[in-house]
């Protein structure tokens, strides 16, 4: 099952197990079981801490499989391939098992170990999902850690019979106690924000007692990562608070354009710029976001962001770098479907509507991308593009018409998302030469038309444009004094992860230079 590259590789990593781990499988005479059964003998057979047994008449799905502790029958459980992107998960699982400590915050595990009570947890997920990792590691430590609380990881394309009986139409999908809990990438502590109902309180509390920093950075994916790294350098106290760490990074797959890093995906990318970070004396705060900018009384003072947690962080100077997010098409249906036909991500999404018919939304690079991915997957693509033409680059639009399974509509206005009620069932359009009505029926959704930056919370605090927007000047310095902005949130033309990282440096810099120059108020 595993070639000699990986079974090195994992020798290597399996050395660090401290207390033995044992793998139970619940197999079935398959070719799916054969394949895991050899997968599970590879793994036992590079280190004696590791055993593997059968016990074929557990009631759970077959195949799957435990990772535990002999005498135990708690751990984390895969229900079938673990292999693409959930490899990884699979190591991480069987080292966490195997008493080599978790990264995460010690604070954090030990608020997942003093949960008290029954939570069990399912994941959907696909083989190609670059967004399920991350939620199926969480999970998977939370059952390592709490003998109270187990997770399933559930291969959504072996299991297609409940992908339909659960409506699950988009990865990865959370179940908690057989009820739907989440979709779409979490992170640790998001899930025990969730199930922990007094996290939210007692982290307001905590930040509230923080003193007041003298550069605040208000978001964390590349722009805010290059800015608190250059503000802590200057030695100063540096605060950095984000919803997600990476931010738009962690839901881009491959990049190939991030100058002196040939190729990368985004996840890695987001991990690398945590890591720097972590290098330096930044408060990183996660899980939080600001709605509201309180300017300072008078020049000098101390600017304050509230945070939907009901905490106040006080700063002389700010750095907003939010970045953007999805543009919505804001027709009828789509709240209603979304996740259940409506979807954002044709790499984590796709494998869901094989054989099904589908639509792409935006004939820009990244619509007409993702009409070709799914061209390989699904049973036919429409692409509609509003305007009379496709803004994507020739090459792609060239290989987009050879493809047989893809028609493309111009001119067409998306009027309505269709449903049943649960699912997502056509959607409707008119044509913008002769105005006319036209239905299409089809499965799967999925809405490629640019970005939204993430600044309504700046509203009456700081200048923006009729795009909602940060308007800047060169130094990135904001129409408030001691507030700056960088990335695409702002007005800076191409919205690039290279650029939004330099402009990040850019606006601590300018920050820093405000600081020194400008004296505190009393």
């Amino acid at each position: 099952m595993l070639d000699t590259n990986l079974k090195t590789q994992l020798k290597v990593y399996l050395e660090k197990l401290t207390k033995p781990v044992e793998l139970i499988a619940t197999l079935d005479d398959g070719a799916k079981s054969a394949e895991i059964r050899s997968l599970l003998a590879d793994i036992a057979s590079l280190s004696e801490k590791v055993s593997f047994r059968e016990e074929n008449d557990r009631p759970v799905r077959k195949p799957s499989f435990l990772i535990t502790n002999p005498g135990s029958q708690s751990g984390p459980r895969f229900a079938g391939s673990p292999m693409g992107h959930e490899f990884t998960s699979l190591v991480l699982a069987l080292l966490q098992t195997g008493g080599h400590p978790s990264k995460e915050s010690q604070s954090l595990l030990e608020q997942v170990v003093a949960l008290d009570t029954d939570l069990h947890f399912e994941t959907y997920y696909s083989l190609s999902c670059h967004n399920c990792p991350d939620v199926v590691q969480a999970l998977n430590l939370m059952a390592v850690l709490n003998p109270r609380i187990s997770h399933t990881a559930i291969d959504g394309g072996m299991f297609q019979n409940e992908i339909t009986e659960r409506n699950v139409m988009g990865v990865p999908a959370v179940f908690l106690n057989g009820k739907e809990f989440g979709q779409g990438r979490l992170s640790l502590a998001e899930i025990v924000g969730k199930v922990d109902t007094n996290a939210e309180k007692r982290a307001a509390e905590e930040l509230n007692k923080r003193d007041a920093y003298e550069v605040l950075i208000v978001g964390s994916g590349p722009a805010g990562a290059a800015a608190a790294i250059y503000s802590a350098r200057k030695g100063i106290r540096t605060g950095l608070m984000g919803e997600r760490f990476g931010g738009q990074v962690l839901d881009t797959v491959d990049i190939e354009n991030y100058i002196s890093v040939q190729k990368t995906e985004g996840a890695k990318l987001a991990g690398s710029l945590r890591a720097h970070v972590d290098d330096y004396d930044v408060d990183v705060i996660d899980t939080q976001s600001a709605i509201k900018l309180i300017p300072a009384a008078k020049e000098g003072g101390l600017h304050a962001i509230e945070t939907a947690s009901g905490a106040v962080l006080k700063s002389r100077s700010i750095i907003i770098a939010t970045g953007a997010r999805w543009r919505n098409m804001g027709v009828p249906g789509e709240e209603q479907y979304r996740t259940k036909g409506v979807t954002y991500c044709p790499h984590c999404d796709g494998p869901l509507f094989k054989g099904k018919r589908t639509a792409v939304i935006g004939g820009g690079n990244s619509g007409v991308e993702a009409a070709i991915d799914l061209a390989g997957l699904v049973e036919h693509v429409t692409l509609l593009e509003f305007a009379s033409e496709m803004r994507a680059d020739k090459v792609l639009q060239d290989k987009l018409r050879s493809l047989k399974n893809v028609d493309v509509i111009l001119n067409a206005q998306t009027t309505e998302v269709k449903g049943d009620g649960s699912k997502v069932t056509g959607l409707s359009y008119i044509d913008r030469n002769n105005q006319t009505s036209h239905e299409i029926a089809l499965s799967g959704i999925f809405v490629q038309i640019g970005l939204l930056p993430n600044t309504t919370f700046l509203e009456g605090a700081v200048e923006r444009n009729k795009m909602g927007e940060i308007i800047i000047d060169a130094k990135c310095e904001t129409s408030l004094k001691g507030v700056f902005a960088a990335g695409d949130c702002t007005t800076v033309p191409y919205k690039q992860i290279i650029i939004a990282s330099g402009e990040g440096a850019k606006a601590s810099l300018s920050a820093f230079d405000y600081l020194i120059r400008t004296q505190p108020a009393e």
